[in-house]
């Protein structure tokens, strides 16, 4: 590491002339951003090919072969929202019969694995219904709204 901050050193000073040759502090900064930049690229990788750094030197996640990130966390671990996950049963034949906003959590946590509150699958439905792409119905039974595609 130390030589490669030699490196970095021994450059810096051979464009420092140039650098400093402009009088806007941020023509400054936009130059040796740049430079940076350009350095990052042609560096990119350190020794075992696992990216480190973005353009702006920001620490990526570096991400081993088994889909964990080297701190720890998954990249699998993120589960899609409510509202993709009712977008997704649009398109498919579930909505064909009428189903109550607590059997549609169930079948959510069942079969995508997401455990999602009724009250916040309710607001996305009723937009849903509102966008005419189900229609909201009270159930005979039991007083509460069933939702249907239209």
């Amino acid at each position: 590491m130390s030589k490669h901050i030699e490196k970095l050193k021994k450059q810096l000073i051979e464009i420092s002339e140039v650098v400093n040759s402009f009088r806007s502090e941020a023509v400054q900064v936009r130059v040796v951003d740049k430079l940076l930049e350009a350095l990052l690229e042609s560096e990119k990788t350190d020794g075992e090919g696992v990216e480190l750094f973005t353009k702006r030197g920001y620490r990526q996640r570096a991400e081993s072969e088994n889909g964990v990130y080297l701190n720890g966390s998954s990249r699998l671990g993120k589960k899609p929202g409510a509202t993709k996950v009712l977008n997704q049963l649009l398109s498919t034949d579930f909505f064909d019969v009428p189903h109550s906003i607590s059997s549609i959590a169930e079948y959510c946590k069942e079969n995508f694995d997401s455990e999602f509150k009724t009250s916040e699958l309710s607001g996305i439905l009723l937009k849903l219904a509102n966008e005419n792409k189900l229609r909201r119905e009270r159930s005979n039974e039991n007083n509460r709204f069933e939702y249907v595609r239209v």
